[in-house]
């Protein structure tokens, strides 16, 4: 699953990367798969509507050997709800992070390499396209 030959230039291991494409997807739950419902609103997350394609195309990247963690701002109180809404609706997933910072407008800074997609509404296969970023200063 991984390649574990990763050194760094003082031959050291360093953390292991995917091989052959693989992917590991971080996928939030909110106003992306489903309604977008508040943590002020607990009740209503057993009732979220599922978002059209949302199980269609994440159980198919499942299916092709990627990994899909569920990455919420739903507090760790919410689990047990999230879990069972996930199960009911026929997610097939890795992992299920919790307490994910809210507020939007992230910018994630790692050593690895990090692709964002914005979701806009409707699941698709991903695509190719240029796109302006920002990186650190050389």
């Amino acid at each position: 699953m991984f390649n574990n030959t990763n050194k760094d230039k003082f031959g050291n291991n360093i953390s292991p990367v995917f091989k052959d494409g693989k992917k590991n997807y971080l996928i939030d739950i909110d106003g992306t798969i489903c309604d977008d419902i508040p943590n002020e609103e607990p009740e209503r997350m057993s009732t979220a509507k599922l978002y059209d394609d949302a199980l269609v195309t994440l159980n198919k990247w499942y299916s092709k050997g990627h990994i899909i963690t569920f990455f919420t701002s739903r507090l760790e109180k919410h689990r047990n709800i999230t879990e069972v809404w996930l199960k009911e609706n026929g997610f097939l997933y890795h992992d299920l992070l919790m307490n994910k910072p809210r507020g939007g407008n992230y910018h994630w800074v790692d050593n690895h390499i990090v692709r964002a997609t914005k979701f806009n509404g409707k699941f698709t296969d991903l695509i190719d396209e240029d796109a302006k970023i920002q990186v650190f200063k050389k």
